[in-house]
């Protein structure tokens, strides 16, 4: 472990604390910008929505490679130049998507930003571990809750520079800005050491057969939260009497939810058990979904039924996290298949999504979402099931 005086060693790990946090409030900044500005994307490529629904995709993919190769990266890597590299490669990659003239071009350069999230995501996730190994549990709700801030903002920022220069050229480039200053401040503090005694050479299928379980439920929300995060905009477009500001507003609206909601988590995860939190959180979800589906062509519906999701929706990862510490050893290496899980579920259903939207109608939104919601409620009962301690031991994915 470090030498470092415990003083010190508290100042560092506040200060590291603050860094992650920021680079959470870019990925969020980031990961909001593409719904927002999809049809204006299509626009620029000379595309429909259903084939510019593939960005989602191709993005996805790119955030599954940077989750697989993210968290062995930060084992043999030092944490913060690893950062400080990826936000860069976020910054560059924003700026090029106005250059791009075609879909392919753009999918390519998506998929580039999309590997830099990944593995901006796992690394803050572990990084964020190791800073505070014995309470890390506060401080990974306020990690999500910042990168909810993230998506909060990001809308806003796009509908107003949108609104000052009459196109989106400005707003990627200003979101790709607003990447440098957690950089630097990166700079200024050594990243925290990484444990050693992480590796254990047993039986695969015995590693493989508790993860794979969570895998899928990260699955099912991600995909249902980034479907909805992704196509609130140009459903609400569908709506008489909403413009391209108050649809970004919608979609403002959500992240916002869900930002408050993780936030009003914080206090919720020390009362409550995860599985107890989960299970209101998904009731939740599932009666705002079933009930934006009966209100199509209402738009104060749409309102109640988006601030709802996103309330319900945000201490679901959190709170699975937490979920998941309670059934194994949570490591890095299974922190990054979770954040597969999620890759593969923000890949497929926004994009299942774009195939429908346009030929089979708006409904497909909240009907995609319902559906998704339901497996992943009759998932939590499997997983809310008492593990064996054998199991638990038996795990091969260690701590310290």
């Amino acid at each position: 472990m470090s030498n470092e005086h415990p003083s010190e060693s508290r100042r560092y790990r506040i200060h590291r604390t603050l860094a992650y946090y920021g680079a959470f409030v870019a990925l969020g900044l980031v990961h909001s910008s593409l719904g927002p500005t999809l049809p204006d994307l299509a626009e620029q490529t000379q595309a429909r929505l259903k084939e510019v629904s593939f960005l989602f995709t191709t993005r996805s993919f790119g955030y599954l490679l940077g989750a697989l190769g993210g968290g062995r990266l930060f084992d043999r890597a030092l944490g913060h130049p690893v950062l400080m590299a990826v936000l860069l490669i976020m910054a560059v990659t924003m700026a090029l998507v106005p250059f791009t003239e075609t879909v392919w071009m753009l999918a390519t350069v998506l998929c580039v930003l999309g590997l830099a999230e990944g593995t901006l995501d796992v690394g803050c996730n572990t990084l964020l571990v190791w800073s505070h190994p014995r309470s890390v549990g506060p401080f990974m709700n306020g990690l999500h809750f910042f990168f909810g801030v993230g998506s909060f903002l990001s809308p806003i920022v796009v509908a107003e520079v949108v609104y000052l220069t009459g196109g989106i050229k400005w707003a990627f480039w200003v979101l790709a800005l607003l990447n440098l200053p957690v950089v630097f401040w990166l700079m200024l503090f050594p990243g925290p050491p990484i444990p050693a005694g992480e590796e254990d050479n047993r039986d695969e299928a015995k590693k493989k057969a508790p993860v794979a379980p969570f895998v899928l439920f990260f699955l099912l929300y991600v995909g249902a939260e980034v479907a909805m995060g992704g196509w609130v905009y140009a459903y609400a477009l569908t709506l008489e009497s909403v413009d391209k500001s108050k649809a970004a507003y919608l979609t403002s609206a959500f992240w916002g939810a869900l930002t408050v909601g993780r936030l009003l988590g914080i206090p919720a995860s020390a009362k409550f058990r995860p599985v107890s939190v989960l299970a209101v959180d998904l009731l939740g979800c599932l009666l705002c979904a079933g009930l934006m589906l009966a209100w199509q062509q209402s738009l104060v519906g749409l309102w109640i039924t988006t601030l709802g999701l996103g309330l319900s929706m945000a201490s679901i990862f959190p709170m699975t996290l937490a979920l998941a510490g309670e059934r194994m050893t949570i490591t890095g290496r299974v922190t990054g298949w979770f954040f597969v899980g999620s890759s593969i579920g923000s890949m497929t259903l926004p994009w299942l999504i774009g195939q429908l939207f346009e030929s089979e109608g708006p409904w497909t939104l909240p009907a995609a979402v319902l559906f998704v919601l339901v497996c992943a409620g009759l998932l939590l009962i499997f997983l809310s099931r008492p593990t064996p301690v054998t199991d638990l031991n038996s795990h091969p994915m260690t701590g310290d």
